[in-house]
């Protein structure tokens, strides 16, 4: 049987330390040491490629320029006309065409390119709607999910939406060729566990935490759809809590001022778990998208989670495991602060930490994700 030759288009690739490109990275090495599937990944050049790991998944770094993100915190590169000649020949030759999420720009053009050529469409769709404090960019986002993303995801062959709300949210919008899946990411439980009896103590004193201290712990990308106005809010109501941030972005949190914050850039997986371990909560207050990555990490470890009443519905069957709460409107500070206190006060709990691996470990698998993300190519492809 002939390889299925894959074109992946994201816009960034994983070394720009976002969700979207982790969880690309994960799929397409899983795909690509699968028979019959050899995968070109094309991703702007912002950041470093991965490191080539067999013949099968090749990279193609594209010319990019982002200034959008560095200037606005809006991750939008635009791709050189000469890259994108390169990205349309590439789709026309492929057998099928994989896009991680329906708005950015190479995505956007490639299946503009797979549709006139007649190659089949994959999309895996991680973000809905995120409610920007700008009335522009969320008047324009919503036109761009109605317009474009109906266009693309119309398009596809299949649609896998990372989580049944980001699903729901695109039904109205989008006639589908055929119905969505909803196929939650994995979590690498080898890696993300939680820490050995004895060890936690060592971690937090290494991290910086006094005995008896809370510590609150934030992972993802500085921008505005992760709530950092909110956080900055919390922060400084928390004096007597240590913050760690984990991450990178055009919002810096240094720029806060503020001395229970410490910020960790540049992070390896590896190098996260034992944050994940030793904090009392992870604090996430993105909107809008999906079932964020982190915090299926977090909740591997064992780690206790405050979300965003719609990430906790992303997730329904955590019910009891994950703590929520609406992250919009005038009180959100207010009643986030009194949450991360109280949990801070309940103390770590060794039953809990233990259920929430064992969720983790039934629930969530890289691998059945790429059997899945491969069954639906092959389909598509066969057609």
């Amino acid at each position: 049987m002939a390889a299925v030759r894959v074109v992946l288009v994201t816009h960034y690739y994983p070394a720009h330390r976002s969700g979207i490109e982790i969880v690309a990275g994960e799929l397409a090495r899983r795909l690509a040491a699968q028979p019959g599937i050899e995968i070109s990944w094309h991703a702007s050049d912002s950041d470093p490629a991965p490191a080539q790991d067999g013949p099968r998944l090749r990279f193609r770094p594209a010319t990019a320029f982002n200034g959008l993100e560095r200037w606005l915190g809006l991750p939008y590169p635009l791709w050189s006309w000469g890259s994108l000649v390169r990205l349309v020949r590439e789709v026309r030759a492929a057998d099928l065409l994989h896009l991680h999420d329906c708005l950015y720009f190479g995505n956007v053009i490639a299946c503009v390119a797979a549709r006139l050529a007649g190659r089949p469409v994959v999309v895996t769709q991680h973000i809905g709607p995120v409610p920007y404090r700008n009335p522009v960019l969320r008047l324009m986002l919503a036109v761009a999910n109605r317009l474009v993303g109906g266009f693309v995801l119309g398009s596809a062959c299949r649609v896998l939406f990372i989580a049944d709300t980001t699903r729901a949210y695109f039904a109205p919008l989008v006639r589908f060729r055929n119905a969505p899946l909803v196929v939650a990411n994995g979590v690498d439980c080898a890696l993300f566990k939680p820490a050995q009896d004895g060890d936690r103590q060592a971690l937090r004193a290494r991290l910086g935490a006094r005995e008896g201290q809370p510590l609150f712990l934030f992972a993802g990308r500085f921008v505005e759809k992760k709530g950092m106005p909110l956080l900055e809010r919390l922060v400084r109501a928390t004096p007597d809590a240590l913050w760690l941030f984990a991450g990178a972005g055009p919002l810096d949190p240094e720029r806060w001022g503020v001395p229970n914050l410490r910020v960790l850039r540049g992070l390896s997986q590896t190098e996260l778990v034992p944050l994940y371990q030793a904090a009392d909560l992870l604090v996430l207050p993105s909107v809008g998208e999906g079932f964020p990555l982190v915090v299926q990490e977090a909740m591997a470890c064992g780690t206790p989670a405050l979300v965003d009443a719609s990430t906790a519905l992303a997730c329904p069957q955590a019910t009891g495991l994950l703590h929520a709460e609406p992250a919009e409107g005038s009180d959100a500070a207010e009643r986030w602060t009194r949450r991360i206190l109280a949990l801070a006060r309940d103390g770590f709990d060794a039953e809990l930490c233990a259920r929430r691996a064992g969720f983790a470990r039934e629930h969530w698998s890289w691998d059945e994700s790429a059997r899945r993300h491969a069954q639906a190519m092959r389909e598509c492809a066969a057609r």
